[in-house]
């Protein structure tokens, strides 16, 4: 006879921050997998024209676009899900005090960095505003992607931001640290 998993109530989804349940998280997450999945489609229909005889032109710029897309719906995605990388080896053993204190130097450097990238990000949109830029075969414009990075970027920065100001924790408390199935 096999054990029986406890299943998941509403109130466990709920409160679940990485779940995609509703308002920005479930838009995030539809976006970046359409992305996700246009890049997949795209890729396997080049694979497919090159063995056909049939090359698709301008695949790799497309897959490219989508991947950026993706890629940043995931980067705010995982901020507000409180996924990032933090080393549990040392955070789990802490007094909470110590642990609050260091949770918030995370969170703090966390926006620090992506306040830069975000800087950066803006500096190279600006400095190239008036040139037109745009991939080789398909012409893609290359400024509204910069644009979807850069408020990639930022909503990480002014979310990480606001945990530091109010003095929000940045990964899950020990004990209650989800596992996967």
């Amino acid at each position: 006879m096999k054990p029986e998993l406890p299943r998941e109530t509403s109130a466990d989804a709920a409160n679940d921050p990485a779940a995609p349940s509703r308002g920005p998280r479930r838009w995030l997450f539809r976006f970046g997998a359409v992305a996700l999945l246009g890049a997949m489609a795209v890729d396997a229909l080049a694979v497919v024209g090159r063995h056909t005889g049939r090359p698709l032109l301008g695949s790799i710029e497309l897959v490219q676009a989508a991947m950026l897309m993706a890629s940043s719906a995931a980067i705010v995605s995982a901020t507000l899900a409180e996924k990032h990388a933090v080393v549990h080896l040392v955070i789990d053993r802490l007094g909470p005090g110590v642990r609050a204190i260091l949770l918030r130097i995370h969170a703090a450097l966390c926006m620090i960095f992506f306040a830069a990238l975000t800087a950066g990000s803006v500096w190279i949109f600006y400095d190239l505003r008036d040139g037109y830029e745009e991939s080789e075969l398909l012409r893609i414009p290359y400024a509204p992607l910069r644009a979807i990075s850069i408020l990639a970027v930022l909503s990480a920065a002014a979310i990480y931001a606001a945990r530091v100001g109010a003095g929000r924790r940045s990964v899950p408390r020990v004990g209650k640290r989800r596992t996967t199935r």
